[in-house]
């Protein structure tokens, strides 16, 4: 760590670094930032710099509001986009509170404690996830969204702005040490794709939020608008993140098994059962928002089925085909979050459902075979396929009933979370939206 501080200190002064920015997220994972000059970061990396928690959604009430944000040193990188004569870094930050104890409320930590028991049982937890997202031609609501283009999957276009924004941020990626393994041309018009490529659950958590913003920053100086929004038009596919992972013990893939038909070890099938039995509990987390579940419907390629396959993408959790000679990326993925999500959350109860089913001993359920989009509800209860969560209020009342995502989350930021889902359901139960207006007024 004093090596790592070291670094961050001699970068700052050779690079005439003017402003530091501490970065860190709310429960909702919203990224937040205030700014340090070099001359506060020493002390900044020795003891933390204090800011109000009772500002921040999700952190601490009035009466208990100071806390501690303690810059990682490991995750320090200058920002590419600000001019070379005020050049500006960001560290990512943990969330302490005055006495230096993990606050409760920082999804961090929270990530940062699952990882822990996952380590106390030898493993490592991977992510790589598949990040989605749209391009439109500006931010105001109250405009019907324009697109900027009208591809379809991996379109190629000789002049085509989205895909043009599209190249910078993963080449701002790269500059910024965040490895890329491709992008693309999504589905619908003007949506795009960027994988990132795998590494430690932590860091993807880092990195995901660094990528939403890089995207939105490279959209904001072309003068258009970016969206992470999961279902932003209707009528085509929605924007999801699906989420590759595995564990490793040491340098060794613990999801594979050579002697196994399907190269998957026993660890790997409990792991699968476990996300599979919980992925209801689960779903308020990695799907947070009321139009999260206007993506999660059928007849547009999100998963609603709770179910595995291997090549089945009707399927909740996919098994990819492994490459001949690379058994070390044997994975699975998990396709129900989406790009909205809180990485840190999302992460840590995926990685608590798999631990669940492999300490629990969970037996895995038959893969499906078929489409499931096409089965009647009857075909599908008799296959014993459950469906996830229909809304967020079902996302939430599954949530409020699980022990599993209580403990994952702990009780602060449990309780917060329900509290503000709550709320914004009932918001939306309340709000007359203009397909009301145009399907009811006329007649009623």
């Amino acid at each position: 760590m004093r090596s790592q501080q070291e670094y961050v200190l001699r970068t700052v002064e050779e690079r005439g670094v003017r402003f530091v920015q501490l970065w860190f997220t709310d429960v909702l994972g919203t990224a937040k930032t205030f700014s340090i000059t070099p001359a506060e970061l020493e002390n900044a990396l020795e003891e933390g710099m204090t800011f109000d928690g009772s500002a921040i959604d999700g952190f601490s009430r009035v009466q208990e509001s100071d806390v501690l944000a303690r810059p990682d040193p490991k995750t320090f990188q200058l920002l590419p986009w600000h001019p070379e004569d005020t050049p500006v870094a960001r560290v990512f930050c943990d969330i302490s509170n005055l006495d230096g104890t993990p606050f409760e409320g920082c999804p961090r930590h929270v990530l940062r404690r699952t990882l822990d028991r996952a380590r106390e049982q030898g493993f490592t937890f991977f992510a790589a996830p598949e990040i989605e997202y749209f391009y439109f031609a500006d931010a105001d609501p109250a405009h019907e969204p324009v697109a900027l283009d009208s591809g379809t999957y991996f379109e190629l276009t000789a002049s085509d702005l989205g895909s043009d924004l599209r190249k910078q941020a993963v080449l701002t990626l790269e500059e910024m040490g965040i490895p890329v393994e491709h992008a693309q041309h999504e589905d619908a018009p003007s949506q795009h794709e960027i994988d990132l490529r795998y590494t430690d659950a932590l860091t993807m958590a880092d990195t995901v939020m660094s990528a939403r913003l890089v995207v939105k920053e490279i959209a904001r100086r072309h003068g258009v608008h970016a969206s992470f929004m999961p279902k932003p038009l209707a009528g085509v596919q929605g924007s999801g993140m699906h989420t590759h992972v595995s564990l490793f013990q040491g340098d060794t893939n613990a999801f594979h098994d050579a002697s196994d038909p399907y190269g998957l070890s026993e660890l790997s099938k409990r792991f699968v059962a476990g996300v599979l039995r919980h992925a209801p509990e689960i779903t308020a987390v990695t799907n947070q928002w009321v139009n999260s579940y206007k993506r999660l419907v059928t007849g547009y390629e999100a998963p609603v089925h709770v179910s595995w396959a291997r090549n089945n993408r009707s399927a909740l959790v996919r098994i990819p085909v492994v490459k001949r000679n690379k058994v070390e990326s044997t994975r699975i993925e998990y396709r129900a979050p989406d790009s909205a999500c809180n990485p840190y959350l999302a992460f840590a109860v995926i990685l608590a459902a798999g631990l669940r089913g492999i300490e629990a001993g969970y037996d895995l359920s038959r893969e499906a075979a078929t489409n499931l989009y096409a089965m009647t509800p009857e075909e599908l209860a008799a296959e014993g396929i459950r469906s996830l969560p229909g809304s967020l209020n079902e996302a939430v009342l599954e949530m409020e009933r699980s022990e599993l995502v209580a403990e994952t989350l702990g009780e602060h930021v449990f309780e917060w979370f329900v509290r503000n889902k709550r709320a914004e359901w009932a918001g939306y139960k309340t709000h007359v939206s203009q397909f009301e207006r145009d399907r009811y007024f006329p007649l009623l």
